[in-house]
């Protein structure tokens, strides 16, 4: 029992690896370059992320675990190999984005993201359905976050 829940904790606490590694990587917030940025109609207030975000990171460790507690190291190295590639990429964007401040470079990354968090809910779906469900809140505000970054990018390009 102490074991799972160490585990529990070590992938909610890898989740949030990500975030951690995108505020190094960037330095700076959104700050003002992205306060005058033309933004689209649907795109939601600042505080809604932080929330959203936080969510997510810790249903998607949670999701990880239930996949890893199967056990059979052998048949999980695809899964959380796609688990760990979505992360990657998840944490590349807020430097791309708001470090560089590349809406178009960010739209690739998180093209690349929403493909891997599919692949990762495909690969959990036989170890794990109720982890592969854990995925599509995930998935889909990733999805909304797409097309948010592809507006911002249309709308600022130059």
């Amino acid at each position: 029992m102490i074991k799972q829940i160490a585990a529990l904790f070590v992938f909610v606490t890898v989740s949030f690896a990500a975030p951690g590694v995108s505020a190094v990587l960037s330095v700076s917030g959104p700050g003002d370059w992205y306060r005058d940025l033309n933004k689209p109609w649907f795109n939601p207030p600042n505080w809604v992320f932080g929330p959203v975000w936080t969510l997510l990171y810790c249903v998607m460790g949670v999701a990880a675990w239930l996949v890893w507690r199967k056990g059979n190291t052998q048949f999980l190295v695809w899964p959380l190999g796609l688990f760990f590639l979505q992360l990657v990429f998840n944490a590349l964007w807020t430097p791309l984005f708001f470090g560089m401040h590349e809406p178009g470079f960010a739209l690739l990354d998180i093209i690349a993201l929403w493909l891997a968090i599919a692949a990762a809910m495909i690969a959990f779906y036989p170890v794990s359905r109720v982890a592969a469900c854990l995925f599509i809140p995930y998935w889909l505000w990733v999805s909304f976050a797409t097309v948010l970054n592809t507006a911002v990018w249309w709308l600022n390009r130059n």
